[in-house]
């Protein structure tokens, strides 16, 4: 097996992740579900509202540091997200009510920054979701492509959203 360079991602091989549906990701323990500007038109979209009217309804605005406030998903008061389990007055049986139409950061869990910083964040993470490190493998450029399309798609700022009016 060739060597890698020592500044090399430790995922450079690849990374095992199966989805086993627990919904610990989606439920029980607060937290945030970081918005960007194209989740909210595909989300508004899904619930037949407005982008104005979505972020008034589902969303709440969180400190961020050096006065900045993101955008995130409301949880509710179980800390279960709003879209879970026929949320928001949407119908269903369990699961996310806007499953094809979640966010970004749904979506690409768990390749997140956070977890991809050192191989002992991926392994910590894993404790916590009995995907990691199971299934399907998801390449280096697979794994890659998460991350790139954060960059592209940056979380909306209240800066950001005061523009939009």
């Amino acid at each position: 097996m060739p060597k890698t360079p020592e500044n090399s991602p430790f995922y450079t091989g690849g990374l095992n992740f199966s989805c086993k549906c627990c919904s610990g990701c989606c439920r029980y323990e607060p937290g945030y579900v970081f918005l960007s500007g194209n989740d909210v038109l595909r989300m508004a979209k899904a619930v037949n509202i407005g982008y104005k009217e979505f972020i008034l309804a589902f969303c709440r605005w969180v400190p961020v540091g050096n006065g900045t406030e993101q955008l995130s998903l409301r949880e509710k008061s179980n800390f279960d997200c709003i879209f879970w389990g026929g949320g928001a007055g949407l119908k269903s049986e369990g699961g996310c009510s806007i499953y094809s139409e979640r966010p970004l950061q749904c979506r690409a869990f768990p390749f997140w920054p956070s977890m991809l910083n050192s191989k002992e964040s991926w392994k910590s993470a894993a404790k916590e979701c009995p995907g990691i490190g199971q299934g399907d493998l998801h390449s280096f450029e697979s794994v890659n492509t998460w991350l790139e399309m954060r960059k592209n798609e940056p979380i909306i700022t209240r800066k950001d959203a005061e523009s939009i009016e």
